[in-house]
């Protein structure tokens, strides 16, 4: 007779003891260990979100609705946010917009079509350039970037003026520090961000299924549309997502290179402001309404990130159970 039925005599034939389906001890820990990481994040996040939220209430009890409307004058306790929100979608908009295809076209070159000992040394640079400071991004597009860039927007605006969309997207006024600067440094700086994880998501791809694809005649774009991307999707919008995070919160680099004119308006080569910059310019000297007004944008931005991210993750989420059905 074995061990289990003695331990368990009332135990029915053919079935294992409790003890048979006892997990190690080691196991456990681990999974008691991850269960708490994931809690202590959702707890870390509902702390920021209430402290922020208390501090915020009076600009959110005070002004109301009036927090969407484009009336921001500290001197007369006006504090109206929509064109910082304006500014912060746009620029992370335009960042986005230019990133993801060079992003992903990168990554697959590096994974798909470079061999190894080429594909080396343009990681590095990518990795180098992923840790290069947002100051220095910053003054680098402030005193170099920018006045290049003016005689360029100068020369977009005279070549568009008259025609009806382009001439109030990139017609006058021009400024070179502005909305498509900042979401050009911005781009800059996502870029490498999104490279590395959705090229470490590529690498993940089995083996099996590319060659699958080539043994049934596929062309390497067509393995890549067939078998690399399918498997990819949710890693690479996960990377874009990281990427719209950072282009949306980037304090330093945006608040010198966007303009601070705090005005709403389609001219994308005009200076302009973002939530994350005018905290960052103006949280020093503020005080009573002020600041609780400025800590309310970043709940805001708390807020339409969070947004974004949930919206993002439905949109997958939908697409996989379309694919499922097919």
């Amino acid at each position: 007779m074995s061990t289990a039925a003695q331990a368990d005599p009332a135990a029915p034939a053919g079935s294992a003891s409790p003890l048979a389906h006892r997990r190690p001890l080691g196991d456990r820990v681990f999974q008691i260990l991850a269960a708490a990481a994931g809690v202590l994040v959702l707890v870390i996040l509902a702390l920021i979100a209430i402290t922020t939220s208390q501090q915020a209430s009076s600009w959110f009890s005070t002004a109301g609705w009036n927090i969407f409307t484009v009336d921001w004058n500290p001197a007369t306790n006006s504090f109206g946010a929509l064109s910082f929100i304006y500014g912060t979608i746009i620029t992370a908009a335009i960042a986005i917009i230019l990133s993801v295809p060079v992003s992903v076209g990168l990554a697959l070159l590096l994974t798909e079509v470079v061999p190894r000992r080429w594909a080396r040394p343009i990681v590095y640079v990518v990795d180098l350039l992923a840790v290069v400071p947002s100051v220095v991004w910053g003054l680098w597009g402030i005193l170099v970037f920018a006045p290049w860039l003016f005689h360029i927007y100068t020369s977009i605006a005279s070549g568009v003026k008259g025609i009806p969309v382009l001439d109030a997207l990139f017609g006058q006024p021009v400024s070179g520090a502005s909305f498509f600067t900042c979401g050009i440094i911005l781009a800059f700086m996502i870029t490498p961000i999104v490279t590395s994880l959705s090229r470490e998501v590529f690498a993940t791809v089995p083996a099996i299924d590319k060659e699958g694809a080539y043994a049934l005649g596929a062309t390497r774009l067509e393995m890549i549309r067939g078998a690399v991307w399918p498997h990819s999707q949710g890693g690479v919008v996960g990377a874009v997502l990281l990427g719209l995070g950072r282009a949306m919160g980037e304090t330093i680099a945006a608040a010198l290179v966007i303009g601070s004119s705090p005005v709403i308006t389609s001219h994308l080569l005009a200076a302009g402001y973002d939530m994350p910059a005018v905290i960052a310019n103006q949280f020093g000297e503020a005080s009573g309404e002020f600041r609780a007004a400025l800590i309310g944008l970043g709940v805001l931005l708390f807020v339409i990130t969070i947004v974004v991210n949930l919206i993002a993750r439905g949109v997958v989420e939908r697409s996989a159970r379309r694919k499922r059905g097919a």
